[in-house]
């Protein structure tokens, strides 16, 4: 997993160097991003509709979807130009959608008990990942294409182990027929349209903070006038993102030990309140700026492997591969809007304003934890499986 999301940023972490070198402005580069969520939505939609979640092996899914990821995302170092590298990034996303659900599939084999944990590791391997290619472009001082290249070996590494050196465990789940009713069934139960509402609002923040934090960070840099803003912001930018698996491990462990409700809620809050501020910070100390930026990165992720735990546990068993794309697929159209209109409010209000503009969104989930937490408390909850007929 760390291995195979490795291309979702990769466009991200060079955004710099890919405005000089095509001569765009900050919506077009948003757009480098968005077609990736897009491609993902539509990768995944087809996934559900098809049932290949439930009908081919994760890992096998994996290897073909990180096959196709890689090749994508090679072709921008190839091409040299905007458009293709528009069709290619959509192309990424939706190869995308064949690793990242079927490897919390994977990894939900192997739990029955403490699955909060383990799903915990997974959502820590996806942060690292996503970190990568910002790691890569800050350590090496390499060119654009050079960091294209190594996140498209780095993503068919991960899907050659994830078929050839890992099996499923014990807990497998049926492979089931194709039954379109499985998805209206699905979210018809209660636990999960609430667990699904707060992955809305996780959803919100968490992917616009992931693409634009590394911009911000830069004008920080620029602004207190700091020597190479572009090799610093970005490993700042991979530190911050990358110290959010540690708040995923945290979270899982809460969510194994108290409730899942807990351990999503909590962290939505601490990154909601941290949205609400830290654009405002943008002429104070990269220093201050940075420690605050890694309380967010830690939060802003830490919340996300309970909303697919929930689902685990409580979708029909046959049919969770397709409860959790289609879950997915939904929360990553509302990443679209917010990674398009940060930019657009930042150039016309400022960084605090396009930050604030994410906060609503955990805020909004962490209400939606707090009302599943009172249903199991007071015990009105559906039961925990819902069967898809």
């Amino acid at each position: 997993m760390v291995l195979s999301m490795a291309p979702w940023f990769s466009t991200a972490a060079v955004l710099p160097q890919l405005r000089e070198a095509w001569g765009f402005g900050s919506v077009a580069g948003s757009w480098l991003t968005i077609a990736v969520q897009i491609g993902f939505v539509v990768g995944a939609v087809g996934l559900a509709h098809t049932n290949l979640a439930d009908r081919i092996p994760p890992r096998r899914l994996m290897l073909i979807g990180s096959v196709i990821a890689a090749l994508a995302n090679a072709v921008p170092a190839l091409a040299d130009a905007y458009g293709p590298a528009i069709v290619a990034r959509f192309v990424t996303g939706a190869a995308l959608a064949a690793v990242y659900p079927p490897a919390m599939k994977a990894m939900s084999t192997w739990f029955k008990v403490e699955r909060g944990l383990a799903l915990g590791a997974m959502l820590a391997a996806l942060t690292a990942g996503s970190a990568l290619p910002h790691f890569v472009n800050g350590i090496g001082g390499a060119g654009w294409k050079s960091v294209l290249v190594v996140t498209s070996l780095a993503t068919l590494a991960g899907g050659v182990i994830a078929d050839r050196c890992g099996t499923d465990g014990p807990f497998t789940y049926p492979i089931a027929p194709f039954e379109p009713r499985a998805i209206r069934a699905a979210f018809s139960h209660r636990r999960i349209r609430l667990a699904t509402l707060g992955y809305f609002g996780h959803m919100w923040e968490l992917y616009a903070m992931w693409a634009w934090f590394g911009v911000f960070y830069v004008d920080v840099l620029f602004a207190d006038g700091h020597g190479d803003p572009a090799r610093t912001g970005s490993l700042v930018a991979a530190s911050v993102i990358g110290v959010g698996g540690l708040g995923s491990l945290w979270a899982g462990w809460v969510s194994d030990r108290w409730s899942r409700e807990v351990a999503a809620g909590i962290p939505m809050v601490v990154s909601g309140a941290v949205a609400l501020g830290i654009g405002f910070l943008d002429e104070a100390s990269p220093v201050l700026v940075a420690l605050l930026g890694l309380v967010w990165g830690a939060s802003v992720i830490a919340d996300s492997a309970q909303f697919s735990t929930i689902v685990t546990e409580a979708a029909d068993q046959s049919f969770v591969g397709t409860s959790l794309t289609v879950q997915l697929a939904s929360g990553f159209v509302l990443t679209v809007l917010t990674i398009f209109f940060v930019p657009v409010i930042r150039d016309a209000w400022g960084w605090g304003a396009a930050f604030a503009f994410l906060a609503p969104g955990p805020l909004m989930g962490a209400v939606a934890m707090y009302l599943l937490d009172r249903d199991r408390r007071s015990g009105s909850s559906q039961p925990d499986v819902v069967a898809a007929r």
